[in-house]
């Protein structure tokens, strides 16, 4: 009684004006009183702080001028070898004064450096490779938090570095300072770009279903201030567990929110246009529309909090940001969908669906349209589909098989910037660790006996103590393997191995491919706890909104298979088309939670309907659940598709960006979405309920006009 009281209270003619009022009280509060406080962060590693490589991190910063990063400028010919003009701009000419080069491309440099030698400005002369092609100045700073200000720095050297640059030579900036501004610059107006994006993809196809100048204006108005407040809630629930969500994680929530926000939104305003052929009073329509479709919204909704949420017991903080901000998304999208939308609706009338109004008395031609005959068709063959269309996933699945996870460092980005083309040109004159090593730290009293034992190490080029304090050294050991490849970690994991052997030196490893091997490493765990936590609460959500054991079973386990569907046909695309080596480690886990969570939502739209119209059917006809399911596929198959279409083209703008994981997250999961709404939602699922008949609601035994009993 309390929820049809707060239906009538969000569709009455005139208490959905009190409802829109309340809305955009909220609204206000959240973009101003509440407005969370801007951050333009990247991603970070995530680790807990009892990770090795943390404490690695937290023990380079107790020795003395360790507060510092470094730019690296490579230098390097267009063709053949440097010219002794050439070399000598970059080295410069022997000073016997001070007993070095002087006047060489360093000096550029200066008034970067935090190193002082006899209270003069020191950047360290350029080193040029043995095969005489390649040249690097590595620029010690002072770290600077601001991002803008470390991007206009690194800017400024950029600049600095072509300069008087010789004909017949290249520059870049790269090292760990370059490389992070290049990988802050993805996210710089990222969240611009993606709501544009998404907004111009959600307005063309809202056109192309409803053929209506008007309606669309509605549904995209109330999504998209809750995107807005979406993003002030995310970040603020964020920050009272101390998390601050990058740009990753704000741009993912903008997807999410707009797709499932219109999904739902897709989803009322088809019941409401059904409704409006059967009572001439919209307010009654609406009522009766929210009524019917608010149970799989608030169920398909549910499922995506809750999988979400499990990304909270993740051991990656990026994991736990991402779950909380995207969880909090989704219910801001449920409210708006269940509450403003109804009352923004009604207010306007019918003929807001100009100019195809539904009249009251009109015929609802779902009943014999396309897809109630696709039903139809179905049911005449029910097991002959359901093998077809499950042959046909598996065939995609077994795609999945060959797939590699992991990218080197210079694979991270769809377009290259200047900092992985000066990693990619260093590599090929120096050792490939050589702009990154790797750090260790030891006991002082046991530094040479560590590097004597690192030196034992396959893969590594060079190893040597740098700095130290009165307790600890720390070690430089620069691996002859790219950043984050294969052989990197496998040089980690034997280096870790040859120090910690050492007795006495309590070494620990750390630096860049440490840090990438413990994040590839947490993602796995992180895979092994949520992913069964997901399918546990996915499948009893299903069954406490069906009431029912073998229906959920049936689509669960048809969403899982079109998950490896999805990743099946995608790595074919990566691999034969894009020809991408492998995927990042966070894609994995996120398409299976988009997947499995966003997939299932269009089984429960059908599901729900199918099990309401098998309700009432019953006593009527001799085979309710088979006349239930073609009703429900005829009344819902248009606007699901139209819903699935919508969601795959909302996700794959995530390509906008360069990043690769995200390019790829966005490609599986509208590969994904696709497949769940043509083929599993379409077909296999009403094959499947046709094969089992009314057992497919088992165990209950008995369907009345209704409900079930």
């Amino acid at each position: 009684m309390q929820m049809t009281a707060l239906i009538r209270f969000i569709t009455g003619p005139k208490t959905a004006w009190v409802t829109l009022l309340i809305g955009l009280i909220f609204a206000v509060l959240s973009f101003t009183v509440f407005a969370a406080e801007e951050s333009d962060v990247a991603p970070t590693n995530g680790l807990p702080d009892d990770s090795e490589v943390m404490v690695v991190e937290r023990a380079l910063a107790a020795m003395p001028n360790s507060d510092g990063t470094a730019a690296v400028v490579v230098f390097a010919t267009e063709s053949g070898e440097f010219s002794d003009e050439q070399a000598t701009w970059l080295v410069g000419e022997f000073d016997p004064m001070i007993q070095m080069p002087a006047g060489g491309a360093n000096e550029k440099f200066l008034e970067y450096t935090n190193v002082e030698i006899m209270g003069e400005s020191f950047v360290p002369p350029a080193t040029i490779s043995e095969d005489n092609t390649t040249a690097v100045v590595t620029i010690p700073m002072d770290e600077v938090d601001e991002v803008d200000d470390r991007a206009d720095r690194i800017a400024e050297i950029r600049s600095l570095a072509k300069e008087d640059l010789p004909s017949g030579m290249v520059t870049y900036v790269t090292g760990p300072e370059g490389f992070q501004v290049d990988l802050n610059g993805v996210f710089a107006g990222a969240d611009f770009t993606l709501l544009l994006a998404t907004v111009i993809i959600v307005i063309v196809l809202l056109l192309v279903t409803y053929r209506s100048p008007t309606l669309w204006i509605v549904p995209l108005l109330v999504v998209g201030v809750a995107d807005g407040m979406a993003g002030q809630i995310g970040r603020n629930v964020a920050s009272f567990f101390d998390i601050v969500p990058d740009g990753s994680v704000t741009g993912i929530l903008s997807v999410l929110v707009f797709g499932a926000g219109t999904n739902y939104a897709l989803l009322i305003i088809a019941r409401y246009r059904e409704e409006l052929l059967l009572f001439s009073d919209r307010h009654e329509a609406m009522a009766r529309a929210v009524k019917g479709a608010g149970p799989a919204i608030i169920a398909s909704g549910g499922t995506v909090v809750l999988a979400l949420l499990t990304l909270t017991l993740a051991e990656l903080g990026g994991n736990r940001a991402l779950g909380i901000v995207c969880a909090s998304g989704i219910v801001v999208a449920m409210i708006s969908a269940l509450g403003v939308l109804p009352a923004a609706l009604v207010v306007f009338g019918r003929g807001l669906f100009w100019p195809f109004v539904p009249r009251f008395g009109g015929v609802n031609k779902s009943d014999t349209g396309w897809w109630a005959k696709l039903g139809t068709g179905v049911s005449k063959r029910p097991i002959t589909v359901a093998v077809v269309g499950v042959a046909l996933l598996g065939s995609l699945a077994l795609g999945s098989t060959g797939i590699n996870i992991g990218l080197s460092e210079t694979e991270q980005f769809r377009v290259k910037p200047e900092a992985v083309i000066g990693i990619e040109v260093l590599a090929e004159a120096f050792p490939a660790g050589s702009s990154a090593p790797t750090q260790v730290v030891a006991n002082n009293d046991q530094a040479d006996a560590v590097v004597s034992a690192a030196l034992t190490v396959d893969r590594v080029a060079s190893a040597e103590v740098i700095n130290f304090n009165d307790t600890q050294s720390r070690i430089d050991v620069v691996l002859d393997a790219e950043g984050r490849s294969d052989e990197a970690y496998s040089a980690i994991v034997d280096l870790r191995a040859a120090v910690s052997a050492v007795p006495g030196a309590d070494a620990l490893v750390g630096g860049d491919d440490a840090t990438n091997l413990a994040v590839k490493q947490a993602y796995e765990r992180d895979q092994l706890l949520v992913i069964p936590l997901i399918l546990i609460l996915v499948f009893i959500v299903l069954v406490i909104l069906l009431r029912a054991l073998l229906a959920p079973i049936l689509l669960l386990s048809s969403v899982v298979l079109s998950f490896f569907a999805a990743m099946g046909a995608a790595w074919l695309i990566f691999e034969n088309v894009l020809g991408i080596s492998g995927l990042d480690f966070s894609v994995f886990l996120y398409s299976f939670l988009f997947l499995v969570a966003l997939g299932v939502d269009y089984n429960i739209f059908l599901v729900s309907r199918a099990r309401e119209e098998s309700a009432a059917l019953a006593g009527k006809v001799s085979q309710p659940t088979r006349q239930g399911m073609i009703k429900a596929l005829g009344a819902t198959g248009g606007v699901i598709t139209s819903a699935g279409v919508l969601l795959a083209a909302v996700f794959a703008v995530l390509g906008v960006l360069p990043l690769l994981a995200l390019f790829q997250i966005g490609i599986i999961v509208g590969i994904g979405v696709l497949i769940d709404t043509l083929l599993v939602r379409t077909v296999v699922v009403p094959a499947a309920a046709f094969i089992a008949g009314d057992k497919f609601w088992w165990p209950r035994k008995k369907l009345t006009v209704g409900k079930f009993a």
